[in-house]
């Protein structure tokens, strides 16, 4: 077991534990009294252990006595979690549960249960562990010194530009105090470029300091750390008279000061608190506590920079020079499997350097390299070679509190380098009981709250960003998914099956598939989660009766697997990107489920027995049909029973077919909990009966509505009462008249309006006073043949895509407007005569697309000769694209 990590999922375990009794005991459920002491009795010896759990959390240097508790603790946890599911499954067993020997048998586990848990505690007090030693003193100590083959003389290894930007900064002169965080994950290099730019600068000012404000130091000694690096006294403990000191010393001084490796935000307010304004002073703070920084933002004083991995060929010149000292050339046949271990460093410093320093021990053999590329995990681990990393990366683990410890780990569960949805992690975390409800909020808020402060604490890091600056897409680096997996697998949180090889763990928890070839037919009773990665096929076994989560996307499936409608506590089903084609009836018997997702599967209805998943919180059945030009009916849509306003807990329902059933349109407005709707082939008589029911969903974020036909007239006039939440808008149809109440969603940040055909409203009038709208797109929605952006409008706008205006000729762009465009997208506009008058004046257009326009006009834009290039001066990337392929890079 890892000793950094051993007590923080035991105490994720219990903490979990004790929130999912809380929430049985508060149910109204018809117990004998003696099922009631004994729940009582575990939550009183649960929360015993948990007080004792949190003390052995917060220190290090686990003994073989502590981590055996530990694991005792853990194991007893879930039982208590396999009794409490199995009581839930027996109320929907009634012949079963009614059975007095089973109530007996229930009963009698959980008796058990607290005898054992009693012998926990008590064995725990014999041990009398004492250790101490804060983790995060040595991380930032180990830290530095490994990083320290960064800098050799005056030359840095690949953040030589992140310092003359730095540097700049430090020395401009403005009469302000000004405030640097300096931010990235662990092992990137942070302490070694504030280093690096507080020795150029330093002796520029009247005074300067360098602090280490580890988590180990609380408010009074980081302050102490300040006064004695400047030669003050330290005596006394009241906080305010060591504030006061620093106030009085550095009042009319200039000073830089470099404050390394926070973690805890009080600890920065009391620095910030006692540093005087002004006189062009500058405060540099190090931390892979992104949040903090994030949270300080309002301030402007306040910069944020965020150090970056190093590149490809940064990171190749350090890896050779640290595994070759002799020459720093790889030599001949080792360089495949030197860039698969570069791959896996992922531009970190600190595995790049701790990796080189391994193999320059080792004889530079292809069998050598390739024995480390393949146990990295093992040599990561507590005694491996590379247990350093595993050091300096868990501290942020161990940081983190217990449930986003369980939400982060569950990282594990999906394969490196395998971006992960962000809907759909959030989605399964509700599942699986990680999110704690808020009041006000819902639980998909509080998750989303989760992942943005994973992301700020720099462990899951953003793949791919919306417009919107929120993921689309999220992973974690190489190097902490090696770890993680480890970590789990150890503790039974996940059991990765990534060959036939491969061992369960005992009563495994979640499995997640990843081969072939895996063998089924093991007691997988205890397993609560299932994911299937694999290619194969993957039978679901009638023993999996405790699953609550199933996700079985991209595998082969013919049809709707049996045996999932015998799982009575499923939460969450994803069948997507399979080819079955029918739901059955049975499907009835899933009254927890609160996900399903048939979205990409050949599913086009589902049958009535639907309406009695009354827990259902998301129901995604529709497919895209997606070409190098979008078609009109691009998505393909689902009927739904008629009287789907039963289910009153939706959130998201897409894309329902309306297919002229009034009814049912008539149905939805009683979806009162919907968050997003999709609906497509709407007649034009619906759109009033639509308008009424939208009109009765307060808390409605995206609306994506598709005309009958691409002739058919949407009729959305008659809402006189909008969403006002509403912040995307998707109309895809004849408009006869631009709807007026879209101009009063103050909170709209997208609006794409596809074959509109407008011709005598102008949406552009209608939009551009809209406070928050930041992409806009129109396709085919406009007959004229000028569009007029007046100043001082789309104050907000970044990304602007104008498509198939088959008549359009003149784009005017007036000076002020537009002041935040990013990217501009102009497709199949074959009239159009002129780039668009004043694109000179955007100052932050960064990318210019050009889709399958005449090639005379992409003429006039080309580097030499072009007559109209000297108007793109500012644009860094101007690209030109035919059916979907880039032709020429114009930039």
């Amino acid at each position: 077991m890892n000793p950094d990590l051993a007590g923080g999922m035991a105490d994720g375990a219990v903490s979990f534990l004790l929130k999912k009794l809380e929430a049985f005991a508060s149910r109204e459920w018809n117990l004998p009294e003696n099922f009631r002491n004994g729940v009582r009795d575990l939550q009183r010896e649960l929360r015993s252990i948990e007080a004792m759990m949190r003390d052995a959390d917060a220190k290090k240097d686990h003994d073989h006595q502590l981590k055996m508790w530990i694991q005792e603790v853990r194991t007893q946890a879930y039982d208590i979690e396999d009794v409490l599911d199995q009581f839930i499954l027996h109320q929907y067993q009634e012949s079963v549960w009614h059975n007095l020997k089973m109530r007996h048998y229930i009963i009698k586990l959980i008796w058990d249960i607290n005898t054992r848990l009693d012998i926990i505690k008590k064995t725990k007090e014999r041990y009398q562990i004492m250790v101490s030693t804060s983790v995060s003193a040595e991380t930032s100590t180990c830290l530095n010194a490994r990083l320290a083959p960064l800098i050799r003389g005056n030359n840095i290894v690949g953040i030589d530009e992140p310092k003359r930007k730095l540097v700049s900064w430090a020395l401009e002169s403005n009469q302000k105090l000004k405030v640097m965080f300096v931010v990235g994950m662990a092992g990137l290099g942070k302490t070694t470029l504030a280093r690096s730019v507080y020795e150029e600068v330093k002796e520029c000012f009247d005074c300067h300091a360098w602090i280490i404000a580890s988590k180990s130091k609380t408010k009074p000694e980081t302050l102490r750390s300040l006064l004695e690096e400047l030669g003050l006294s330290t005596e006394g403990s009241n906080i305010v008279i060591l504030m006061q000191r620093l106030q009085n010393f550095l009042q009319h001084k200039r000073y830089v000061i470099v404050v390394d490796d926070l973690w805890v935000k009080d600890v920065w307010e009391s620095i910030r608190l006692a540093l005087p304004d002004g006189n062009d002073n500058r405060i540099i703070v190090t931390t892979r506590r992104g949040d903090i920084a994030n949270s300080c933002r309002d301030d402007d004083s306040i910069d944020i920079h965020k150090v970056q991995p190093l590149s490809l060929q940064r990171a190749e010149q350090l890896f050779y020079e640290k595994a070759f000292s002799g020459n720093g050339r790889c030599p001949s046949g080792l360089e495949e499997v030197s860039k698969s271990i570069l791959q896996k460093c992922d531009g970190l410093p600190l595995g790049i350097i701790e990796i080189g320093g391994l193999l320059s021990s080792k004889r530079p053999g292809i069998h050598e390299w390739k024995k480390l590329h393949d146990s990295l995990e093992s040599e990561l681990r507590s005694g491996g070679g590379l247990s350093d990393i595993m050091r300096v990366l868990s501290a942020s683990y161990k940081d983190l509190p217990y449930h986003l410890k369980y939400c982060f780990l569950y990282m594990s569960i999906f394969p490196e380098n395998n971006p992960v949805k962000r809907r759909r992690l959030i989605r399964l975390w509700i599942a699986e009981g990680f999110v704690t409800a808020e009041r006000g909020k819902t639980l998909e808020e509080v998750g989303e709250e989760y992942l943005n402060e994973l992301v700020g604490r720099n462990l899951i890091k953003a793949n791919e960003m919306d417009f919107d600056e929120r993921p689309i897409t999220v992973g974690v680096h190489s190097l902490m998914h090696r770890i993680i997996l480890s970590v789990s697998q150890e503790e039974n949180f996940c059991t990765v099956c990534a060959g036939p090889e491969g061992n369960l763990a005992d009563k495994p928890r979640r499995l997640s598939i990843q081969t072939g070839n895996f063998d089924m037919s093991q007691d997988l009773t205890c397993v609560r989660t299932l994911f299937s990665f694999s290619t194969g096929s993957v039978n679901i076994d009638p023993n999996f009766k405790l699953l609550k989560v199933l996700d079985m996307q991209h595998t082969p499936l013919g049809k709707f697997p049996s045996a999932i409608t015998d799982l009575l506590l499923l939460r969450y089903l994803s069948l997507r990107n399979t080819n079955i084609r029918s739901i059955p009836k049975s499907l009835r018997n899933l009254r927890h489920l609160e996900t399903l997702d048939l979205k990409q599967t050949l599913v086009i209805e589902l049958p009535k027995a639907v309406l009695q998943l009354v827990k259902l919180r998301h129901l995604l059945v529709y497919a895209y049909n997606m070409g190098s030009v979008v078609p009109f009916d691009a998505v393909q849509g689902f009927t739904v029973p008629r009287k789907i306003g039963a289910m009153k807990n939706l959130q998201k329902l897409s894309f329902v077919k309306a297919e002229r059933q009034n009814r049912m349109i008539q149905e939805l407005k009683n979806l009162t909990k919907l968050r997003k709707l999709g609906i497509v082939e709407l007649a034009k008589e619906d759109g009033n009966s639509l308008c009424h029911s939208i009109e009765k969903m307060p808390d409605l974020l995206s609306l994506d509505v598709t005309s009958l036909s691409k002739g058919e007239t949407l009729e959305l006039d008659a809402m006189s009462n909008p969403p006002r939440l509403l912040q995307r808008l998707y109309l895809k149809g004849h408009l006869h008249r631009f709807p007026k109440w879209v101009s009063s969603l103050h909170d709209l940040v997208r609006i794409r309006l596809k074959w509109s055909l407008l011709s005598q409203d102008n949406p552009i009038e209608a939009l551009q006073d809209l406070p928050n709208l930041m992409e806009l797109q129109l396709l085919d929605a406009y007959t004229g043949t000028q569009l007029d952006f007046n100043s001082g409008k789309f104050q907000k706008l970044k990304i602007l895509d104008l498509e198939q205006l088959k008549q359009l000729r003149f784009i005017i762009m007036e000076d002020g407007t537009l002041p935040c465009l990013q990217k501009l997208i102009i497709r199949q506009c074959n009239e159009l005569e002129h780039v668009p008058v004043g694109i000179d004046g955007l100052l932050h257009l960064n990318e210019l697309h050009l889709c399958d326009m005449p090639e005379k006009f992409v003429a006039l834009l080309k580097k030499r000769g072009g007559e109209l290039r000297h108007l793109l001066h500012r644009i860094l990337h101007v690209l030109s694209y035919q059916q979907g392929q880039l032709v020429e890079d114009l930039s």
